[in-house]
C-alpha cells in the first residue's frame, strides 16, 4: 500500500532535503524514524528537493508498506520520534501508482524580506537595508509569466533535460514591515527562486533595468543573473496533486 506523507519542517540545520552520504538531510531523518516504527527499512520518495537551510511549510513524500496503517496513529508515533524542526501534518493513503514527484500538478515558494532589523524574524528572512522598488519588481515579475526557458536561473551542472517551467503566479507583496515574493509554477529548477529573487532585487535597486531583464532570460547564462538571495529567506509553501490520487 501507498501513503502520502505531508511534512513541515524549518531548514536551518539540514543539508536540505536529498540524503547524502556525509551530512545530515530532512530525509534521512524521517526515513530513520518511519523505518524504526514500521521495524523495516522504509525509503520515502519527496516531491521535489530544498537546498541547505530552505525550509518547507508543506513537502510531501510518499512511501510503501506492505499492510494498511492506522493513519493518526502513526502521526502521532512518527511526531514523538522526530526533533522538534521537522513535522509530520497528514498521513494519507494514496492509489499504487500516485507518485509524490511526477504527479504533483504544482509548486509553490515564498522569499521572506524585512525591511527592518527584527530579532524574532533571525534565521528565518532576509534583512535588506534599503527598501526596494516594490513596483519595479512586479513589472519585472511579470516578464516571467510569459517566459518559458529558465536556464539563467538554473544551478549550472545539473542533470536536468529541459529548462522549461511554466509559471503561473510571480508577484511581491507588501505585509507591514515585510516584502514577500510569492511564485508557482508546474516545476522549479535547482536554486531558481532565489535566482529570481536576487535578479529581481537588482532592478529593485535600480541595478538592472526590464530590458536588461529580457536579455538576461533570453541568454540562458546563469553568470548574466543576479546573485542568489540567502536560503534561510525561501520556504516551499504548497505543492498540489489531482484528489484523484488520494483514496478516500
Amino acid at each position: 500500500m501507498r501513503y502520502f506523507l505531508e511534512i513541515a519542517y524549518l531548514g536551518t540545520y539540514y543539508f536540505g532535503w536529498q540524503r547524502q552520504p556525509t551530512v545530515i538531510t530532512v530525509q534521512e531523518v524521517v526515513e530513520t524514524s518511519l523505518s524504526t516504527l514500521l521495524r523495516k527499512e522504509t525509503p520515502v520518495v519527496g516531491a521535489g528537493r530544498t537546498d541547505t537551510g530552505v525550509h518547507a511549510k508543506q513537502l510531501f513524500a510518499h512511501f510503501d508498506t506492505d499492510f494498511e496503517l492506522d493513519e493518526i496513529d502513526l502521526k502521532y508515533r512518527l511526531n514523538s520520534l522526530l526533533p522538534k524542526d521537522i513535522s509530520i501534518q497528514s498521513i494519507r493513503n494514496v492509489t499504487s501508482e500516485a507518485h509524490a514527484r511526477f504527479h504533483a500538478t504544482k509548486r509553490s515558494y515564498e522569499y521572506m524580506l524585512i525591511t527592518s532589523k527584527n530579532p524574532f524574524m533571525e534565521g528565518f528572512a532576509y534583512w535588506v537595508h534599503r527598501i526596494p522598488n516594490v513596483t519595479a519588481m512586479n513589472k519585472a515579475a511579470e516578464l516571467l509569466l510569459t517566459h518559458r526557458d529558465f536556464q539563467c536561473f538554473s544551478r549550472s551542472n545539473t542533470d536536468v533535460k529541459t529548462y522549461y517551467c511554466h509559471i503561473s503566479t510571480a508577484k511581491w507583496e507588501e505585509e507591514n514591515e515585510k516584502l514577500v515574493f510569492k511564485i508557482s509554477a508546474d516545476r522549479f529548477l535547482r536554486n531558481m527562486v532565489r535566482a529570481i529573487v536576487g535578479t529581481l532585487l537588482e532592478v529593485g535597486y535600480g541595478k538592472c533595468s526590464l530590458n536588461e531583464l529580457q536579455t538576461i532570460l533570453d541568454s540562458k547564462n546563469r553568470s548574466n543573473a543576479g546573485a542568489s538571495a540567502p536560503a534561510h529567506g525561501l520556504y516551499l509553501t504548497e505543492v498540489a496533486y489531482p484528489e484523484t490520487l488520494f483514496t478516500k
